[in-house]
């Protein structure tokens, strides 16, 4: 009996045509010899929705015809099994289906951060990513970079503060961007492919980033910019009991910031089927480096991802200044592309790798089990309603 496989996607979240775009690429790459492949789409009002039509990238061009097409769901534990039913349930209606694995490809807040994952966890249903608490973390950059620090791993200087207090310290905010130095990069914390970000030159520009940042978030990070650096990143691939990394790439080589545009070939307000998302990037691959200079960055991957209690495929994005220094920029917990382009040069195709985060997936569940959570004892059967302590006299 094949295993039934669905992809999760979408979201109330600025990356959800990012979003798409991935889905659309795993969905392609699961073999359907070995699953039944199930497309749930979470629309922007976060509903769920179920059929056929969530196959094809084209029909997302108008996202209100495509739901009007499309079947609103819940899913329902019952009998130890996860089944996909429609929300409204007529006299004839049936179970549309059951879940036995689900595969992430969501980014951005209200769905990549552990919010997907913690309803997936109260299903109890495996999945590939990353769990609640490293989702949270590698969402918000904040966060981040507090673990990150704790483990002793180099980043460039930075300091955050909430966007909603800037009237109320900008004397701090310009003694701590002093202190830095311009030019400096001002990023919100918990999106990514490049929304928001914007760079100062003086303290006037650095408020005003500041004022268009904190439209997307509350945190607001402040960086130096670092002059005459490359970017490089690196995929890895595993759990924190075993994982396993990607070639190196290089990105954005001499053409300055990379932008949503320039990553995705559009508007953030339009989906393009001819998008083939960050796999369309143009990038080096693999990265030129020493083999010295590779060792350590990927030593420096696989630390960051244990640190951070990573699952499933996530991309670890670095800079390496002109004085050859590494700094880690930051951890995508369910990259563009599910980063599938950075395993096909070690032998790993895009269904070998929807292949491993199956297996991932289900090695996680099965060693979760194994914990102990809860006890068979009750202790409200000696609870006494009335008495003062709660306990039986």
């Amino acid at each position: 009996m094949k295993l039934k496989v669905a992809v999760m996607f979408g979201g109330d979240s600025v990356e959800h045509e990012v979003s798409i775009i991935s889905a659309n690429q795993a969905l392609k790459a699961l073999d359907l010899n070995k699953y039944d492949v199930i497309p749930i789409y979470i629309s922007k009002k976060r509903e769920f929705y179920f059929g056929e039509e969530l196959f094809n990238l084209s029909n997302y061009k108008d996202l209100d015809a495509l739901i009007k097409k499309l079947t609103k769901i819940v899913l329902v534990k019952e009998d130890n099994k996860v089944k996909i039913e429609p929300s409204k349930k007529g006299l004839f209606s049936k179970t549309l289906g059951e879940i036995d694995v689900v595969i992430p490809v969501v980014h951005g807040t209200n769905v990549e951060d552990g919010t997907l994952q913690g309803y997936l966890e109260m299903l109890n249903l495996p999945y590939s990513s990353s769990d609640v608490i490293s989702s949270a973390v590698g969402q918000d950059k904040v966060v981040m970079k507090c673990v990150l620090q704790q483990a002793n791993i180099k980043m460039v200087d930075w300091f955050w503060v909430y966007g909603f207090e800037i009237d109320d310290n900008k004397k701090e905010i310009k003694e701590n961007a002093e202190k830095l130095g311009y030019p400096l990069i001002i990023k919100p914390a918990s999106l990514g492919s490049s929304i928001g970000i914007n760079f100062a030159n003086n303290y006037n520009e650095l408020i005003d980033a500041i004022e268009e940042c904190r439209q997307f978030d509350n945190k607001v990070i402040i960086e130096k910019k670092l002059e005459n650096f490359r970017e490089v990143n690196c995929s890895v691939l595993g759990s924190i009991y075993k994982a396993k990394t990607g070639v190196l790439e290089e990105v954005n080589i001499g053409a300055g910031f990379l932008g949503f545009d320039e990553k995705y070939g559009g508007s953030k307000k339009s989906t393009k089927s001819s998008s083939k998302g960050m796999a369309s990037t143009s990038r080096q691959v693999p990265a030129k480096l020493s083999k010295s200079k590779e060792k350590e960055i990927k030593q420096i991957a696989l630390k960051t991802f244990k640190q951070i209690g990573s699952s499933g495929v996530v991309r670890i994005d670095f800079l390496i200044d002109e004085k050859d220094i590494v700094y880690v920029n930051e951890i995508n917990n369910i990259p563009g592309s599910l980063a599938f382009y950075l395993w096909q040069p070690e032998g790993i195709d895009f269904s070998s790798l929807m292949d491993e985060l199956v297996e991932i997936a289900l090695n996680k569940q099965s060693k979760k089990e194994k914990m102990i959570f809860s006890h068979e004892t009750n202790i409200l059967s000696k609870y006494e309603p009335g008495s003062k302590t709660g306990k039986k006299i």
